[in-house]
């Protein structure tokens, strides 16, 4: 994980990298929380999509980050496993 931070960090020196690792933080991080989430519960992506009621393809496309996620979807998977959402703009 150094190696990575180490990596990233002379990358963000970068000004149009770093604007698009911005862009796209926000999104990494809820696919990170949806992953964690999925593997805490250790279920498949078909486990994981029949307990939020969807497909394995859309927890797929999800998780490799080629479909942005809506509040909407995000309150299903929370009401799913009992959670809740917290957001916080700083």
């Amino acid at each position: 994980m150094d190696d990575f931070r180490e990596h990233l960090n002379k990358k963000l020196q970068d000004k149009r990298f770093h604007e698009a690792w911005d862009k796209s933080e926000l999104r990494y991080s809820v696919i990170k929380q949806m992953i964690k989430l999925r593997n805490n519960y250790n279920l498949s992506q078909s486990e994981f999509a029949n307990k939020v009621g969807t497909t394995q393809a859309v927890i797929s496309r999800i998780e490799n980050g080629t479909v942005n996620v809506g509040i909407d979807f995000l309150e299903k998977v929370a009401k799913a496993f009992d959670k809740r959402i917290e957001l916080e703009i700083v």
